[in-house]
């Protein structure tokens, strides 16, 4: 097993689970709060999904995903480059997505390019620079992006657990 299998086992591991951590979640229980300031499942769900395509899009030097209908499907009070880094407790509560299937689907949409992009790369382009200010390498920044999306996971998986005893 190389690298890339690697990689591609950890992303891999979020399309497996993400549709089992939305199942059979309301409109309700995608968008609570267990406080003003947090985060909700669905929110976290999005930016799962933001986060991987947008950066995915900078690796493979291809369009994100997003913008080609899923923001128009979304229909959300962003910007189109929005993936909710930084946003405020606000921002979080303007997310209304009641649909669990819609942000399934869309992560669906990001993990098939994401598996082209990777399918795409040898080993020797991890050690190329991302073409962004933070110039890290590629490999570095693959595995920042699938560290970020399954701790976001288990957010959702906890706030599941907080759900269920509310």
């Amino acid at each position: 097993m190389d690298a890339l299998d690697i990689l591609r086992d950890g992303f891999s591991r979020v399309v497996d689970e993400l549709p089992d951590a939305l199942a059979g979640l309301s409109a309700d229980d995608l968008t609570w709060r267990p406080t003003p300031d947090a985060n909700s499942i669905g929110w976290l769900a999005w930016h799962i999904g933001r986060c991987e395509d947008a950066q995915m899009a900078v690796i493979g030097g291809t369009p994100e995903v997003y913008p080609n209908g899923w923001a128009a499907k979304f229909d959300l009070p962003y910007e189109l480059a929005d993936i909710g880094y930084g946003q405020n407790a606000e921002q979080v509560r303007a997310f209304r997505v009641t649909d669990p299937q819609l942000l399934t689907d869309y992560y669906a949409a990001v993990a098939d390019a994401t598996s082209t992009i990777l399918a795409g790369l040898t080993t020797a382009d991890l050690d190329a620079l991302v073409d962004d200010p933070y110039q890290v390498t590629v490999g570095v920044r693959l595995v920042s992006i699938v560290n970020d999306v399954t701790q976001h996971l288990g957010q959702i998986s906890y706030l599941r657990g907080l759900l269920a005893s509310r």
